[in-house]
């Protein structure tokens, strides 16, 4: 995991090779699995952003971040992700 600007910000790599920078927004633990919840860096919470799930992976003793290929794990994390943030709303 690339971190730059910050503990808030990081720099993926998506599937075309092109480096997108995505602000963190929650960290879900979910099944033992810890999971990061990610939005492109140059739009907020409030609009319709696309939320990006990762994964926490160790491999060689390193932690990378992986995509979740599971829709249905990937829509559970989102939903803690979207209730956390509607009560943090309150």
């Amino acid at each position: 995991m690339s971190e730059e600007y910050g503990n808030d910000f990081v720099t993926l790599i998506d599937e075309d090779g092109n480096e997108v920078e995505f602000e963190h927004i929650d960290t879900v633990e979910y099944n033992g699995v810890t999971y990061l919840a990610f939005i492109p860096a140059e739009i907020s919470i409030e609009e319709d952003a696309e939320v990006v799930i990762m994964q926490i992976v160790e491999e060689n003793g390193e932690e990378l971040l992986e995509a979740v290929e599971d829709d249905e794990i990937a829509d559970a994390v989102f939903n803690i992700v979207m209730e956390r943030a509607e009560a943090e709303e309150e």
